[in-house]
This record gives structure tokens, sequence and C-alpha cells, in this order.
């Protein structure tokens, strides 16, 4: 079983379709959507249990550039 998270991510202006490319060339993602507001993409991803969830997001998220922001949510169950 693995950890549902959805994550908002803020871009430098003008990067946004280059992040979006560099997560989607990673396959960590199950969804990735471009959105309106303080954030431009949400991106869910499933974590495996045995990982920390935020060494993971670090290692496997937030090296990319053009990344300004991110904002993590947990889920807990499915209903």
């Amino acid at each position: 079983m693995s950890t549902c998270v959805f994550i908002q991510i803020r871009c430098t202006p003008g990067k946004t379709y280059k992040v979006a490319e560099e997560i989607a060339l990673r396959e960590i993602h199950s969804e990735l959507y471009s959105t309106s507001g303080d954030y431009d993409l949400l991106m869910k991803i499933y974590i495996p249990n045995e990982e920390d969830v935020g060494k993971y997001i670090n290692d496997h998220l937030l090296d990319i550039e053009g990344i300004e922001r991110s904002l993590t949510t947990m889920t807990f169950k499915v209903f």
C-alpha cells in the first residue's frame, strides 16, 4: 500500500511548462494538472509506505529547476 499525497507547485514565472515536462519525464506522479490561483500545478502522487514522505518529495521533485514553492497535503482515508 502507498500514501496518496497532493502537492501544489508554484513555479518561477514562465517556467511552468518546463517544470511540468520534467515531472512527466520522472514518471513519479499519478496525475498532474495546470491550475489557477496561488499555485501553478497540482500533482497527485503515491509514495511507497517504506519511504519518508518529506525525503521522497525532496529527493524526487524539489530539485527541479523552476520550482519556487510547494504545498503538500497528506491524505488519510478514501471515501
